[in-house]
């Protein structure tokens, strides 16, 4: 049996779809790249309450909210609430959501483990890079638990 939701309850901002029925917040937050810090910011830049839904919105309110979160720098928001900040390449503070974000975290990672950095070499063996200890921890992998030798059955008789 399919569950089958009305298309009326989708809205697609900034190439993703939220759920209409809850508040702006949440349905924001649900954008790879947009916590809910940051979407707390961005309503009250544009001055909406949290509470609202977002099948309740103009389309010119859509707008602006895309607007905002294209360049929350220039709309405003401080820039210790955007996820990229002095970018690497250059230099400027930027925000990225969905494919971009995910493109640009690969490209640092490889950057990282192409100039043999430390992090770089703990993201090829999988290990943590923010100081962790791993005694104990991050023991999943092919290496775990004791391994037995199979018992030859001709041997054994």
């Amino acid at each position: 049996m399919a569950i089958s939701k009305n298309i009326e309850n989708i809205m697609r901002i900034a190439g993703t779809d939220l759920d209409a029925d809850k508040s702006i917040v949440m349905a924001l937050s649900k954008i790879k790249g947009v916590g809910y810090p940051l979407s707390k910011c961005i309503l009250h830049v544009i001055a909406l309450k949290e509470e609202t839904k977002l099948k309740d919105l103009s389309d010119d309110k859509i707008k602006e909210i895309e607007k905002v979160i294209e360049d929350p720098v220039a709309a405003g928001i401080p820039s210790w609430a955007i996820n990229r900040q002095k970018d690497y390449v250059s230099g400027d503070d930027k925000h990225l959501t969905g494919a971009e974000l995910q493109i640009t975290l690969r490209d640092d990672i490889n950057r990282l483990k192409k100039i043999r950095a430390y992090r770089g070499i703990r993201h090829e063996r999988g290990l943590p890079t923010r100081g962790q200890r791993t005694r104990s921890s991050f023991r999943g992998g092919a290496s775990l638990g004791v391994s037995r030798k199979k018992e030859d059955k001709s041997k054994s008789k």
